[in-house]
């Protein structure tokens, strides 16, 4: 489950999510599912673009600093700012979360290319894209 609400800047009942957001996105961005490899919106989505939380309306990735990372979730180098997204250990891997409403956005790894060396391997449920024309 999504850390306790009290530390973040949007913070709603879990109704409220529920009638805010898809059950995709529910079962992604608060109870830290993720969806099938090669089934999201934007794994293969070339569009210059900017990348939001689908909770809260944060802007958390550049389509600048996105790849094909061949896992089938939308890859990234680096978030569109350091402070964009908020990290967490779990043992094995990286959870990586918006830091204004603690949805649970996907993983960080150290298998990334050139300059970062990082994969943030984000769900597409818990994005909204914004096209930059």
């Amino acid at each position: 489950m999504a850390h306790s609400s009290s530390k973040f800047e949007v913070v709603k009942s879990d109704a409220e999510w529920r009638r805010i957001l898809t059950p995709e996105e529910y079962e992604v961005l608060r109870k830290e599912g993720t969806e099938r490899a090669f089934t999201g919106a934007y794994w293969n989505d070339h569009k210059h673009a900017l990348y939001r939380c689908a909770g809260c309306g944060l802007v958390l990735f550049r389509s600048d600093d996105k790849f094909d990372s061949g896992t089938g979730w939308p890859s990234f180098v680096r978030p569109a700012t350091p402070e964009s997204v908020a990290t967490r250990d779990d043992g094995d891997r990286t959870e990586v979360h918006c830091p204004r409403c603690g949805g649970h956005l996907g993983h960080m790894f150290h298998d990334g290319p050139p300059p970062t060396g990082l994969r943030y391997c984000i769900d597409s449920a818990a994005l909204k894209q914004e096209v930059i024309k």
